[in-house]
């Protein structure tokens, strides 16, 4: 992991850590290949010419650059989870509520190519 990454990883809160380790889990056994920067100031994952922006803030994770009619299923399922233009939020005390195959497809619709 580059060392700007891990910095950032590093000085994640206890609270929001295991929901980024998980998302960083699913990413990178859907894409081992993948990419892994510091872009716009948080973790950026890359694949050929997709990326998808994951940023720990106070409420948990929030996701950036997915795609929006690639992942409207996932939206659809969830949309209290759409907080603005193109951001996904998902705080760390309701991430129980979302599944591992809901954010796997979430992941798939922002890197697949």
């Amino acid at each position: 992991m580059d060392t700007d990454v891990q910095t950032y990883v590093d000085g994640i809160a206890a609270e929001h850590r295991p929901l980024f380790d998980r998302v960083h889990g699913l990413i990178l056994r859907a894409y081992p290949e993948a990419g892994l920067v510091l872009s716009y100031g948080m973790p950026t994952y890359r694949v050929g010419d997709r990326k998808l922006h994951v940023g720990v803030w106070a409420h948990g994770v929030s996701f950036y650059g997915w795609d929006k009619e690639r992942a409207a299923g996932f939206v659809s399922r969830h949309p209290d989870l759409l907080s603005g233009k193109g951001t996904i939020r998902l705080r760390s005390r309701e991430a129980a509520d979302v599944s591992d195959a809901e954010l796997s497809d979430l992941v798939h619709a922002s890197l697949d190519a």
